[in-house]
C-alpha cells in the first residue's frame, strides 16, 4: 500500500469542495451540496441547488426556454475550468465531460470520462 496516493474518499471530498468553490467564484452562486463519486475511469458529480437566481427569475417569469439556454451556456463556459480542476486533483486526463441541468429541480449532473483510473490507495 502506497500512502503517497490519496484514498478514493479523499479525492471525492476534494473534488466536491473545489467544484463548489468554482461555482462560487465564477457564478457568485453556492450550490447547497456537491456530491462526487468515482467509478474507475468515470466521475459522477451531482450539484444540488445549482440554478442561479437569474435563471430562476427567467423560469418564474415564463421564459423557461431562455433560462435553460442560459444554463446550457454557463455549463459550456465552465467546462474548461472544470476539466482543468478535475485533472489537477485526480492526476489523469479528462477525455470528455457530459453535463445536464434540470431547471425544475435545480440539479446539475455531470459525468467526467477519464483516460484511465486515478491512482488511489485503499482506505
Amino acid at each position: 500500500m502506497d500512502s503517497s496516493f490519496p484514498t478514493r474518499g479523499q479525492l471525492e471530498r476534494t473534488l466536491s469542495q473545489r467544484i463548489q468553490a468554482l461555482y462560487r467564484a465564477q457564478l457568485e452562486h453556492r450550490p447547497s451540496q456537491v456530491f462526487c463519486q468515482m467509478f474507475d475511469e468515470k466521475i459522477a458529480i451531482i450539484l444540488e441547488d445549482a440554478v442561479t437566481q437569474p435563471e430562476q427569475l427567467l423560469v418564474e417569469s415564463g421564459q423557461e426556454e431562455l433560462g435553460e439556454q442560459v444554463r446550457e451556456q454557463l455549463d459550456q463556459a465552465l467546462q474548461p475550468q472544470l476539466k482543468e480542476l478535475i485533472e489537477e486533483i485526480v492526476g489523469v486526463e479528462v477525455l470528455d465531460i457530459l453535463s445536464n441541468t434540470k431547471i425544475e429541480t435545480g440539479r446539475t449532473a455531470t459525468v467526467a470520462i477519464l483516460a484511465s483510473p486515478p491512482s488511489i490507495r485503499n482506505s
